[in-house]
C-alpha cells in the first residue's frame, strides 16, 4: 500500500482524503437514506418523462426498474468493500470511492482490464485506481456542462413565460447562450470559495430546491392529465420514420435513465458516516434498499405522469412543456428552483476536482508563490477574502471551458445520455464487481465468479450502446 499511496502524488486524477483524527461516526439507516436520496434526485428527473416516451408504457417503466435493480446490486457489492480485508470487522476503512478502489484494485493494469474482465488474471502496470480517478473526474466535469445547459433552459423558460404574459403567444423565442454566460459568471465568483467545507449550506439549499421543482413538475403533469380525462402515450413509444432512428433514441433514453442513478460514487462517503454496531455494510444495504425504492417510486411517478400528460409531444425537459400552464408564477418558481439547485450542484461536483488538481500542484511546486501564496483581499463593506492566483486562474479557466462546451453543444437529453453512458459501466458496475471479487478472493470460473462476470459484460454492452447512441444524437443535432 505504500507504493499505491506514493503513486497518488504523481497525478491529480487520484487524490485520496486523509483525516488528521478519527471522525466521530453517528450515522444511522435513516441519515444514510437522506444522504442518498438528496444526492441522487436532481436535474436528471426532468428527462425521465422523455425517456419513457421513447420506450413506451411497457419498456419505459421496465427499463427504470431494471436500472434500479442494477444500482441496488452494485450498492450491495460496494458496501462490502468499505472495510478490508474483512467486510464487517476489517481494521482498514475507505473514506471515498477512490480509496476503496486503491485498496482493492490498485495494482491491476489498465491495459489488461478487458482481459481481466474475461479471465480474471492479475498483472503489473498502471493501477486501475488511476483509471477510476479519470472516470470520476471526467464525470464531475461533465456534470458541470450538463448543469450549465439545464440552468440556461430554465432561465430562458422564465423569460419566455413573462414574454407570453405581456405579449401573448407571439414572438417569444430566445437563445440559450446569453443565459449560459450569466450562469458562467456566477460560477466564476462562487468557484473562488476556497473549499467544499465552506459550501455545505449550498448543498442543503440545492437539495430542497430539487424536491421542489420535481414535485411541481409532477403536479402539473397530473393536473393536465386529469383535465384531459385520459392518459396519452402508447405501448411502443414515440414513433419514428426509421428503425435506426428509433434505436438511437432508445439508446439516449437508457443513458438518461442511467444518469439518474449516480449514487455509487457517493456510497462509500455515506457509509463512512455510519456508527457501528451493527456492521456498516449491513446498515448500508438496508439504507440502499430503502433509498432505491423511494427514488424509483418518485422517478416512476414523475416520468409516467409527464408521459401521460404529453404523449408523443413529451419535451426533453419536463418543465418546458408547461410554459402556458397556470398559475404562471408557479412554473416560473419551479424553473427558478432549478437554477438555484444547479448553482449549488455545479459547486458540489466541481469543488472535489478543484481540490484534486490544486493539491497536486501544491505538492509538485511547493516553493511557487503563484501556487501557494494567499493574499487577504479587502474591499469596502465586505469581509476580507483570501485571494490565491492559482485558484483564480485555474477555476476561472475551468468554468469558462465548461461554459464554452455547453454553448457549443446545448443538447440536454443527449448530454445526459453521454454522461450516463460514461459513468454507468465503469463506476456503477466494473469497479464494484472487481473490488468484491478481489476482497472475497473469489476464484475464476466458480458459479459466483461467472455470474458477476456475465453481469459486468452485459452491463458493459448496455453502457456502450447508450454512449454511442447519445454521441450520435449530439452529432445529428449539431448537423441538423
Amino acid at each position: 500500500m505504500a507504493d499505491d499511496c506514493a503513486s497518488n502524488d504523481s497525478t491529480p486524477l487520484l487524490q485520496t482524503q486523509y483525516a488528521e483524527s478519527e471522525p466521530k461516526r453517528t450515522g444511522t439507516v435513516w441519515t444514510a437514506v437522506a444522504h442518498i436520496v438528496t444526492g441522487v434526485i436532481g436535474s436528471g428527473v426532468l428527462s425521465l418523462a422523455w425517456s419513457i416516451a421513447q420506450l413506451g408504457w411497457i419498456g419505459g417503466p421496465l427499463a427504470m426498474l431494471l436500472f434500479a435493480s442494477i444500482t441496488l446490486l452494485s450498492s450491495f457489492l460496494l458496501s462490502n468493500t468499505y472495510r478490508s480485508p474483512d467486510p464487517e470487522y476489517g481494521p482498514k476503512r475507505s473514506s471515498s470511492y477512490l480509496d476503496a478502489v486503491n485498496i482493492h484494485q490498485g495494482k491491476v493494469a489498465v491495459k489488461d482490464i478487458m482481459v481481466k474482465l474475461v479471465n480474471g488474471d492479475d498483472s503489473n502496470g498502471v493501477g486501475t485506481g488511476r483509471l477510476c480517478g479519470v472516470f470520476v473526474n471526467v464525470s464531475l466535469y461533465g456534470f458541470g456542462i450538463a448543469y450549465i445547459i439545464t440552468s440556461a433552459i430554465s432561465m430562458r423558460a422564465i423569460q419566455e413565460s413573462n414574454c407570453h404574459i405581456k405579449n401573448g403567444n407571439g414572438a417569444c423565442e430566445f437563445g440559450d447562450s446569453y443565459y449560459m454566460l450569466i450562469f458562467g459568471v456566477i460560477q466564476i465568483l462562487l468557484s473562488q470559495i476556497p473549499n467544499f467545507h465552506n459550501i455545505q449550506w449550498l448543498s442543503v439549499v440545492a437539495a430542497v430546491m430539487s424536491f421542489a421543482y420535481a414535485f411541481i413538475g409532477m403536479g402539473f403533469a397530473i393536473k393536465q392529465t386529469v383535465e384531459k380525462g385520459y392518459a396519452e402515450g402508447t405501448i411502443e413509444g414515440i414513433p419514428t420514420s426509421t428503425d435506426v432512428q428509433k434505436m438511437w433514441l432508445v439508446a439516449q433514453a437508457l443513458g438518461d435513465i442511467a444518469f439518474s442513478y449516480p449514487f455509487s460514487v457517493i456510497l462509500i462517503e455515506v457509509q463512512d458516516t455510519l456508527k457501528s454496531p451493527p456492521p456498516e455494510n449491513v446498515t448500508m444495504r438496508r439504507a440502499s434498499l430503502i433509498a432505491v425504492i423511494i427514488t424509483t417510486f418518485f422517478y416512476l411517478c414523475c416520468g409516467c405522469a409527464g408521459y401521460a400528460a404529453f404523449g408523443n409531444d413529451t419535451p426533453g425537459n419536463l418543465l418546458t412543456g408547461f410554459e402556458f400552464a397556470r398559475p404562471h408564477w408557479l412554473v416560473d418558481f419551479a424553473n427558478a428552483c432549478i437554477v438555484v439547485h444547479l448553482v449549488g450542484a455545479y459547486q458540489v461536483y466541481s469543488q472535489p476536482l478543484f481540490a484534486n488538481v490544486e493539491n497536486w500542484l501544491r505538492f509538485k511546486f511547493p516553493d511557487s508563490d503563484f501556487v501557494n501564496q494567499t493574499y487577504n483581499l479587502k474591499l469596502p463593506f465586505l469581509p476580507a477574502f483570501p485571494l490565491n492566483f492559482l485558484r483564480l486562474t485555474f477555476r476561472t479557466a475551468y468554468v469558462v471551458s465548461t461554459t464554452i462546451i455547453g454553448m457549443l453543444f446545448p443538447y440536454f437529453n443527449q448530454i445526459l445520455g453521454v454522461l450516463g453512458g460514461i459513468i454507468f459501466w465503469p463506476l456503477t458496475i466494473y469497479f464494484p464487481v472487481e473490488m468484491y471479487l478481489s476482497q472475497g478472493n473469489i476464484q475464476p470460473w466458480t458459479t459466483k465468479w461467472v455470474l458477476l462476470r456475465t453481469f459486468s459484460i452485459v452491463c458493459f454492452v448496455v453502457g456502450m450502446f447508450t454512449l454511442v447512441g447519445s454521441i450520435e444524437g449530439i452529432i445529428s443535432a449539431k448537423l441538423s
